[in-house]
């Protein structure tokens, strides 16, 4: 993909970041708004590490990037939390 893939694929995570911590905020109860918070850390601390592997910044963790990477079981596991942050996300309340 080289640099402007990789730039385009950390932007999205940012964004990702972004919109989880709105959710987050706007969350109509305490139970939403820290599940939200919980489930965008996750994949934010996920992605953010295994960046910081590729890049050499840190020991090898053999954590994998989220959405991109070779699994099943994680992609499974990422995407029904992603399911959950958008259910949080349409029962929270609109400004």
């Amino acid at each position: 993909m080289g640099f402007v893939g990789c730039v385009v694929v950390i932007l999205l995570f940012a964004i990702f970041i972004w919109r989880g911590i709105l959710i987050a905020i706007k969350a109509k109860d305490m139970f939403g708004s820290l599940l939200a918070v919980g489930i965008t850390g996750l994949i934010g601390i996920q992605a953010i590490l295994n960046i910081a592997v590729v890049t050499s910044s840190m020991p090898v963790t053999g954590i994998s990037l989220p959405f991109f990477s070779y699994g099943g079981t994680a992609l499974l596991i990422t995407l029904c939390s992603v399911g959950i942050l958008l259910n949080i996300s349409r029962n929270s309340e609109k400004i």
